[in-house]
């Protein structure tokens, strides 16, 4: 829907802003044999993994596939192995789309650039035509070649053999970007073509279905956190004697010594029943708390 396009398209442009702030900042080619290709691809290569694992991990659908297990009802009947494959494998697919937007923006963009891809791919060029003298040897041609990106390091008979080099290697990398972006482009209209033409839905009834969906999690979302509130409220309200936020309070609670140790700490969820869980120390308090209760009126004059 536009929502997904909007937000990919922001995803993207904040990944080109970055990208350009990343290369102005921190980027500069070592020059030296050996040393190029693994620098010129750790900038290419590791923010872009760092992006996707960021893209899967920003995913809700991703934890919902993750902890995800079948429902009650379910298994009532026989599962179709086949629909449930299908359906995991479409909830892959749409996750991996959208957690492949910035690190493919971050390639297609450096690429495009051009400056990872000439630092690393510069002392590989064949030189046999650029003027270089034929008589060195192999070690020192990659040595000269090397040093092409740095252009302080290069001696003036050499700018021409240099300035060939890196315009064949701008060349060869905004090509590759430019590829990038067709192949990800066809791509990504084949699937929808795809979807479309496999999906059981009409046009107008997907977007209904799409409309429903974003509505349930909207309001659920918002049950949520009003049901949380009022669910935690009732152990707060236990514990120091009053409701939160509420005016002429008469009366507050005086929590004991053991009792403030009691809800201090660490904790993970603690499972109670086959059913339900207790969510922190003082929901684990609250419920097994005394009846034992020392108030102290606050509308007495001292």
């Amino acid at each position: 829907g536009k929502e997904v396009v909007l937000a990919n398209a922001i995803i993207a442009i904040l990944t080109i802003g970055g990208q350009q702030l990343f290369s102005f900042f921190t980027f500069s080619c070592p020059c030296h044999v050996g040393q190029n290709l693994i620098y010129g691809l750790a900038f290419l290569g590791v923010p872009a993994l760092i992006l996707l694992v960021v893209g899967y991990a920003l995913n809700n659908q991703t934890w919902r596939l993750v902890t995800g297990k079948s429902s009650p009802l379910q298994e009532e009947t026989k599962p179709n192995r086949l629909l449930q494959c299908k359906l995991i494998c479409f909830v892959l697919c749409s996750i991996t789309g959208r957690a492949l937007v910035a690190p493919v923006t971050w390639l297609a963009v450096t690429l495009i650039n051009g400056s990872y891809y000439v630092c690393a791919m510069s002392e590989y060029v064949s030189v046999n035509y650029y003027g270089i003298n034929p008589n060195i040897t192999a070690s020192e041609h990659r040595k000269i070649l090397a040093a092409f990106p740095c252009s302080q390091l290069v001696p003036p008979e050499l700018n021409r053999a240099r300035d060939e080099v890196i315009l064949l290697l701008r060349y060869q990398s905004q090509v590759a970007g430019w590829l990038l972006i067709a192949v990800v482009v066809i791509t990504v209209f084949l699937s929808y073509c795809l979807a479309s033409c496999f999906s059981p839905l009409s046009f107008l009834h997907f977007r209904y279905w799409s409309s429903y969906v974003r509505n349930e999690q909207e309001l659920f979302d918002e049950a949520t956190d009003q049901h949380s509130r009022l669910y935690a409220m009732l152990h707060v309200r236990k514990f120091f004697g009053f409701v939160p936020g509420r005016e002429n309070v008469k009366e507050i609670r005086i929590p004991s010594l053991r009792e403030w140790q009691a809800i201090s700490g660490l904790a993970f969820l603690k499972r109670v029943d086959a059913e339900h869980y207790d969510y922190s120390l003082l929901h684990d308090w609250a419920l097994k708390a005394s009846a034992d209760e020392k108030y102290l009126k606050t509308d007495e004059d001292p």
